[in-house]
């Protein structure tokens, strides 16, 4: 497997951190995950199957679990152990805090200096806004992001998935993963600083055209790609389902309207996004409620044509096509796994749906760097690990 032999701490919790691990070890890498003596949150978040939840157990597969009490300084020199003999280190606290506790970068670089070490926080390491503290959804408000996701009246919307926290662990994936391959020609590691509104910003690309060229900001009913282009948009069927038109070229364009009999409306749809196409969404808007979704999934599966039915999320995961990409994964005792993304024809993803019990691999993974029977007796009594 491609991260065979890469040993990783994970100090992170929720989303951002334990996603990029989890994809690490589905990959091979021996992930341990550093644990605090309440655990790490999720494990009480969300739905329960069996004796786990399932945010848990599809963000720690894998995965080895070990409490230690980092408030302690003798848990500190236990991690400090352990780090010695890692490659990777994921941390996601605020800023400081890692400096404060003793085990920052530069600390575990002293001792080992082909360390990966990458931090996760919503706004990074430098900045005005370094220290403020912030989950997925002031993040995206913050970025401009949630903006753009309004109701009919312009109300900015709850986002649906995180995308903030996602985007982080992703481009904390990317970044550790690059400076593993240049340390392979170094020998020396290096500090990944990952900003979550960074990677949201970069994110941007398809729609910031109005900021940096018009000096405006957007209205979302407008803009291209957000509901003022009439075939990137949604559409309400007769029995109340919808659908999407999802692409825009001409040729697509020329393949619905020809088919529904305007092709005098095609002119229209080489205009700038807004008022000019509002005709075309009219007409479309009208055309699609007057027959029930099945109907239009039959009349638009015979065109060469970019749309799709508005799936509830049931439906999506159960649908033939994302399990046979391997995307949802179903075990013999009944667990569900979402699957991992990343397919390679040599040494796939392996998922293994066993994730740890609190604390269950501190002791087999501190006698691995060293400590004795006794030592771990001590360092249990002092409260610096946990079983």
């Amino acid at each position: 497997m491609k991260l065979e032999g890469i040993k990783v701490l994970d100090l992170s919790q929720y989303l951002p951190g334990p996603h990029l691990t989890m994809m690490m070890a589905d990959h091979g890498a021996e992930v341990i995950r550093i644990e605090p003596p309440t655990g790490e949150p999720t494990r009480a978040i969300g739905c329960f199957h069996d004796d786990m939840t399932v945010w848990f157990r599809n963000t720690h597969r894998a995965k080895q679990s070990v409490v230690l009490d980092l408030k302690k300084p003798e848990a500190v020199e236990a991690f400090l152990r352990l780090a010695a003999q890692a490659d990777v280190i994921v941390e996601a606290f605020r800023p400081g805090v890692v400096e404060r506790l003793g085990i920052g970068y530069s600390k575990v670089a002293a001792i080992n200096p082909r360390i990966v070490y990458c931090s996760i926080s919503a706004f990074g390491q430098t900045g005005p806004n370094a220290k403020r503290v912030a989950h997925d959804v002031s993040i995206e408000a913050d970025t401009g992001v949630l903006s753009l996701n309004v109701d009919a009246q312009g109300n900015p919307m709850m986002p649906c998935v995180p995308t903030a926290d996602v985007c982080g662990g992703m481009m904390g994936l990317a970044g550790v993963l690059m400076a593993l391959l240049r340390r392979e020609k170094t020998g020396r590691g290096d500090y990944v600083d990952i900003s979550m509104q960074d990677g949201l910003v970069s994110w941007l690309v398809n729609v910031i055209s109005p900021v940096f060229a018009e000096k405006r900001d957007l209205n979302p009913a407008e803009e291209r790609s957000l509901g003022g282009n009439a075939f990137y948009r949604i559409y309400r069927c007769a029995d109340g389902r919808n659908l999407t038109l999802g692409g825009s070229e001409i040729k697509f364009v020329e393949n619905l309207l020809s088919a529904l009999g305007r092709p005098d409306l095609i002119s229209l749809c080489k205009l700038p996004p807004g008022s000019g196409q509002d005709p075309v969404k009219l007409f479309l808007t009208d055309a699609f409620a007057q027959q029930p979704l099945a109907y239009w999934e039959a009349f638009l599966s015979k065109l060469d044509l970019c749309w799709a039915p508005v799936k509830g999320l049931k439906e999506a995961l159960d649908g033939e096509h994302i399990r046979a990409r391997g995307m949802r994964l179903e075990f013999p005792d009944g667990q569900i796994h979402l699957g991992n993304p990343i397919k390679y024809s040599n040494e796939p993803a392996q998922v293994l749906p066993v994730a740890p019990a609190l604390g269950e691999h501190t002791r087999s993974a501190l006698k691995a760097v060293g400590y004795t029977g006794a030592e771990l007796d001590a360092l249990a009594r002092a409260g610096a690990i946990g079983a």
